[in-house]
């Protein structure tokens, strides 16, 4: 890794850990400058702004999640089980909620569409391989498999990320994801023992 890019990441973990620790609100970029030990002309170097500071973390974090979400793919787990886990690899740690919610917010709209159109683009493949296997081993059975990825994957987005969903909600999208799938009733049905029930309302 070139000296440049070293530093640009050196300064990328101490801004998602003061994110994280101190909110990104209460999070200055002199506070970041302070802490790494730099001039603020070098800072500037590398993120203009401190919303580009935000979007170069959440980039990281998804690089992170992306790398745990291939070696759920990698194990020996049941098919249906090994779908819903890289799902949930994908999603950001409960230590990263405040970051989470600070993208998803009405003033960071455009931002959240982005980082959300990019998560999509990473998981598409991932989740295309599982269910082909699904597919030769009997557990599902569909065709254009990416587009029914797609799918699930917008209607995870929508329906699961500001935490807020009825028990009726989690029993219909189980549905839809067999139908999608082709599973045989009852295949998702784990993904309701999975959601706690001071989540769902």
């Amino acid at each position: 890794m070139k000296k440049g890019e070293q530093r640009k990441q050196e300064l990328l973990k101490i801004a998602y850990r003061m994110f994280i620790e101190k909110g990104y609100d209460n999070t200055s970029i002199d506070e970041i400058i302070a802490e790494a030990g730099i001039a603020k002309g070098t800072y500037y170097y590398y993120f203009p702004s401190k919303e580009d500071t935000l979007e170069a973390v959440i980039d990281m974090m998804i690089d992170e999640e992306v790398v745990k979400a291939k070696e759920v793919v990698a194990n020996p787990i049941p098919i249906p089980q090994k779908l819903v886990a890289v799902i949930y690899s994908l999603r950001p740690g409960q230590e990263e909620q405040n970051i989470a919610k600070v993208v998803e917010s009405n003033e960071n709209i455009v931002l959240h569409e982005k980082l959300n159109k990019r998560l999509i683009v990473e998981a598409i493949p991932l989740l295309s391989e599982i269910v082909r296997e699904g597919n030769e081993t009997g557990v599902f059975d569909c065709e254009q498999v990416e587009e029914r990825v797609k799918m699930i994957l917008i209607i995870c987005s929508k329906l699961f990320d500001e935490e807020d969903y009825s028990e009726n909600e989690v029993t219909a999208f189980i549905d839809v994801t067999e139908k999608i799938f082709g599973a045989q009733p009852g295949t998702m049905s784990f993904i309701k023992e999975l959601i706690t029930g001071g989540m769902v309302r």
